[in-house]
């Protein structure tokens, strides 16, 4: 267990620490998948992004994770497929019980559905579900489940609509440098 521990923070210190803002997405993405990341065809990172665990990512075809996102995949990620997370996105896998005395951890995994889209700046919180097509306003943080096709916004997150979309789209994104 140790070694597969160490070569976890290797991962770790190589991909987002220095492969993440090297300007070669091929880069990027060879990186996270030596590492144990599973990253559907035409999928892209952008720089800057940072990934804990990255073993535990699971990214789906035509996903656009944006700059400078934080993946605490610690508790797992699964990302559907033409997702959409948008720059500065953070989702976070994990928690402490500030009542205990240890100031243990506990970690669950955040799943997003096929064509969700999160906003710039938003973080989703461990355990959440977000449903297919569903929508996260900027700056939002998201403690509750959204179902399908909803639209929520603010800290926290509340219903503000839902989504009337055929889905019918590739969220596929990349540029040169990207």
């Amino acid at each position: 267990m140790v070694l597969r521990e160490r070569w976890q923070h290797l991962g770790f210190a190589v991909f987002s620490v220095v492969v993440t803002h090297v300007p070669l997405h091929h880069l990027r993405l060879a990186t996270l998948r030596m590492w144990g990341a599973k990253i559907g065809h035409g999928s892209s990172v952008g720089r800057g992004t940072s990934v804990l665990d990255i073993h535990s990512l699971r990214i789906g075809e035509d996903c656009s994770i944006g700059f400078r996102c934080m993946l605490d995949a610690r508790g797992g990620i699964v990302i559907g497929d033409n997702v959409v997370l948008a720059s500065d996105t953070h989702i976070i896998t994990g928690r402490h019980d500030v009542n205990a005395d240890d100031f243990a951890a506990s970690f669950h995994p955040v799943r997003i559905g096929d064509f969700a889209w999160v906003a710039s700046r938003s973080t989703v919180i461990d355990g959440v579900t977000i449903g297919r097509g569903a929508v996260v306003g900027a700056c939002s943080l998201v403690k509750d489940d959204v179902a399908e096709m909803t639209v929520v916004a603010g800290v926290p997150a509340k219903v503000r609509g839902k989504r009337d979309s055929a889905l019918k789209y590739s969220a596929r994104y990349r540029r040169s440098f990207y």
